[in-house]
C-alpha cells in the first residue's frame, strides 16, 4: 500500500481554474474588484459561495470573497459536498496540506482530532479521512481565500454526504463549541439548480435562496427533499448555518445571484450560483 502523500496536489488546476499563479491571482483580483457589495454592518461569521469553474461562477464568488478582502483569520472552516459516493456522513482530508498554484494551505489535524473525539463523545459518526480525492467543490474556494485574505490561515476541510438534520445540527453544535474562542471564517460551498431552462432555474433558485436568507437550515434541507429548490451543497449550507447560529450569527444577506448563462449566453440549460454573507447583527 502506497503511503499517503502529505500534499494533496490539485486535480483541477488548469481546467476549472488557471494553473498559472500570476494569471490566477490577476483573475481573482478582477472578480474581487468588480464586486460592489452593499454595506453590511455587524460581525462577519461566514460565507456561502458557488463552486463551478471560474469562467462560470467566478464573478459571483467574487461578491462573497470581497466581504473578507484584506481580513485575516486563524482558521477557515470550509464545508462542501462530496460528489462521489462514500458510505460516511462526514469526511475530511487525510493530507497535511492542500496545494494550489498560489501555494500550500495547512490542514489543522490537531483540531480535526479534537473534533472527532467530541463527535464520538456525542454519539455521532466521526469524520472519515480520505486521500487523493478529486472533489472540486472544496478546492475551488481555496485560491479565492488565498487571494482575498491578508495572511495565511489553517484549514479545517469538511465534506458532507448526509442530509439528516439530526446529525448535521448536532455535529455543527459540537464544532461551534470547539472553535468558539478562535478567529474563524466559515465557508459553505454550493451551487444551486442544475440544467433547467433559465426562467425555471430562477424560480427554483429564489425558493432555495429564500430559505438561506431566512437563516433556516431546516428549510434548506427540506426544500431539497421536496424539490422546491436545489443546492448540491444543501448539507454543507445547513451545517454552516447551524454552526454560525451557535456562534451568534443572526442574519444572512444575498450579495449576488447569477446563472451560467451570464458567461455562456446559453439560457436553455443553466446552473445557478449565489453569494451570501452570514453576519451577527446587534439588536436595535
Amino acid at each position: 500500500m502506497n503511503p499517503i502523500n502529505p500534499v494533496r496536489p490539485s486535480p483541477i488546476a488548469g481546467s476549472w481554474y488557471s494553473s498559472n499563479a500570476d494569471q490566477l491571482h490577476q483573475e481573482i483580483e478582477g472578480y474581487l474588484s468588480a464586486a460592489r457589495n452593499p454595506d453590511i454592518n455587524g460581525r462577519l461569521v461566514g460565507l456561502i459561495a458557488p463552486h463551478a469553474g471560474y469562467f462560470y461562477s467566478g464573478a459571483t464568488a467574487g461578491f462573497a470573497y470581497q466581504m473578507v478582502k484584506g481580513l485575516s483569520f486563524d482558521l477557515c472552516v470550509l464545508v462542501s459536498p462530496l460528489h462521489n459516493y462514500q458510505p460516511y456522513p462526514l469526511l475530511t482530508s487525510a493530507h497535511n496540506t492542500y496545494a494550489t498554484p498560489l501555494g500550500q494551505i495547512e490542514v489543522d489535524h490537531d483540531l480535526l482530532n479534537k473534533f472527532n473525539i467530541l463527535l464520538n463523545a456525542a454519539g455521532l459518526t466521526q469524520s472519515q479521512p480520505i486521500a487523493n480525492d478529486r472533489e472540486h467543490s472544496l478546492e475551488i474556494q481555496l485560491p479565492f481565500l488565498q487571494t482575498a485574505l491578508a495572511a495565511p490561515f489553517r484549514l479545517l476541510p469538511l465534506m458532507i454526504r448526509t442530509s439528516d438534520p439530526g446529525y448535521i445540527s448536532k455535529a455543527a453544535k459540537v464544532l461551534a463549541n470547539l472553535i468558539r474562542e478562535k478567529k474563524v471564517l466559515l465557508v459553505a460551498s454550493t451551487d444551486l439548480s442544475h440544467f433547467y431552462e433559465e426562467s425555471t432555474a430562477n424560480v427554483l433558485d429564489q425558493a432555495m435562496l429564500k430559505h438561506m436568507t431566512d437563516f433556516s437550515p431546516e428549510g434548506v434541507l427540506q426544500a431539497e427533499a421536496d424539490e422546491e429548490g436545489f443546492a448540491c451543497g444543501s448539507g454543507a449550507v445547513a451545517f454552516v448555518l447551524w454552526t454560525a447560529k451557535a456562534l451568534g450569527a443572526n442574519q444572512v444577506s444575498l450579495l449576488d445571484y447569477s446563472t451560467s448563462a451570464r458567461a455562456s449566453k446559453d439560457t436553455s440549460s443553466v446552473v445557478g450560483y449565489g453569494a451570501l454573507a452570514i453576519t451577527s447583527q446587534e439588536a436595535v
